[in-house]
């Protein structure tokens, strides 16, 4: 068996939260190692705005963290390439009367958040982290085995015969996290019983930068602002539905599936005049138990996941690694070892809290907006008019989701 390579610390997969991860502790003095199983490379992003040029992964990005991709000067390229604030936010009940209203202004805020295509994201943390000196890329690569040894570094054996050992080694690998696996994390989970459909629409009028979110019986749809051009209007969808209505709706040819996605968002934005392929991935909460052991972490969606109503996951992720960085080069700076249990605890008690309270208000909204029973209805609509008529604590709500306290 080969000598292994040995690391600082050592980041199973190099997507947002991993070579974001990455970033954030380069430049410090430590050895960092970053694996991931596909190539990583800076790939052309295109340039026009049309139909079919949009990612259909978009993220809904905070202020707070368009403000760590900033710090880890991967931002000036987000928004050298196209990307789509949106300033006002209206959500609605379909089964009533019921409409809330948020806009930056409230807030004295130049936008709520930004629409960011998922590649461009990407694309900018790859050009930021090929860049890094202190950083060596093991990529393709996929991992093969992992092992934790008592008062050791952590092994890392990968498929081409190298091997890694790391004082912390980092699951960034995903909501399929190979490592949580390996290494024997708990987790708490369930199905949503719930797909969601993505795609790239044109539409017939102005978003307005407006993310638009209509709450149907069978599940949230939300449509987000993307970059238009020449009076030719573009959205981001996630229709979120019961698993047994989806298959149907993605065999729709594309007019009827415009007129079926109008009617579902009653017209807001006029005609729903093309649609991009569609595509659905299932809908699942998951929660590791911990997120720490020695000599390792789970941050993002190897950590938790949770359901995109809000679109607070990508945010969620890059919090754990703003914390993560800071707490490892916070002990680094008084010569801790980044894998002692101790630091890495403080890093879950910063953020498992956070992370429970979205999880469980995300999945509280699901809950209360699928129930049809006619109090129910009754009172979130009573609750989200009178809701829309307090200022000062829309304004709480609005800070908190933005990152902002």
């Amino acid at each position: 068996m080969a000598e292994p390579q040995c690391f600082d610390i050592a980041i199973i997969g190099a997507g947002i939260a991993g070579s974001a991860l990455a970033a954030a502790l380069s430049g410090n003095g430590l050895s960092i190692a970053l694996v991931e199983a596909a190539p990583l490379v800076v790939t052309d992003l295109p340039e026009g705005i049309a139909l079919d040029s949009f990612d259909p992964r978009v993220s809904a990005l905070t202020p707070r963290s368009a403000g760590l991709l900033q710090s880890l000067g991967a931002w000036e390229k987000i928004a050298a390439y196209r990307h789509c604030p949106y300033r006002h936010m209206t959500v609605w009940d379909a089964e009533g009367t019921g409409q809330i209203e948020f806009d930056c202004a409230e807030v004295d805020a130049p936008a709520l958040g930004h629409i960011v295509e998922n590649r461009s994201i990407v694309s900018a943390l790859a050009t930021r982290v090929l860049a890094a000196t202190d950083i060596t890329l093991f990529s393709p690569a996929r991992l093969e085995s992992c092992e934790q040894r008592e008062s050791e570094p952590v092994r890392v054996q990968l498929e081409s015969g190298e091997a890694l050992a790391a004082d912390l080694l980092v699951a960034a690998d995903g909501a399929l996290s190979r490592v949580r696996e390996m290494i024997g994390f708990d987790t708490r989970e369930w199905d949503y019983g719930h797909r969601a459909i993505v795609a790239t629409v044109e539409v017939e009028h102005s978003h307005q930068h407006t993310a638009w979110q209509r709450f149907l019986p069978s599940g949230p749809l939300a449509l987000l602002p993307l970059p238009s051009q020449e009076q030719r209007y573009y959205c981001s969808i996630v229709w979120s539905m019961q698993d047994e209505l989806v298959d149907n709706v993605l065999a729709l040819e594309d007019d009827p599936f415009c007129s079926e996605l109008e009617m579902a968002i009653e017209g807001r934005l006029g005609r729903i005049l093309a649609a991009s392929p569609r595509f659905a991935f299932p809908l699942r909460q998951r929660h590791a138990v911990d997120y720490v052991k020695p000599g390792i972490a789970l941050v993002a969606d190897a950590a938790h996941t949770i359901h995109p109503l809000a679109g607070q996951g990508i945010n969620l992720g890059l919090q754990d690694v703003a914390v993560l960085a800071e707490e490892v080069l916070a002990g680094h700076a008084r010569g801790i070892n980044p894998g002692q249990l101790a630091l890495l605890s403080r890093y879950q008690r910063r953020r498992k809290g956070e992370n429970l309270l979205m999880m469980a208000a995300m999945d509280g909204f699901k809950r209360l907006f699928e129930h049809q029973a006619l109090p129910l209805r009754w009172l979130r609509n009573v609750g989200m008019r009178g809701m829309n008529q307090l200022p000062l604590v829309k304004q709480q709500l609005m800070r908190h989701a933005m990152g902002l306290g």
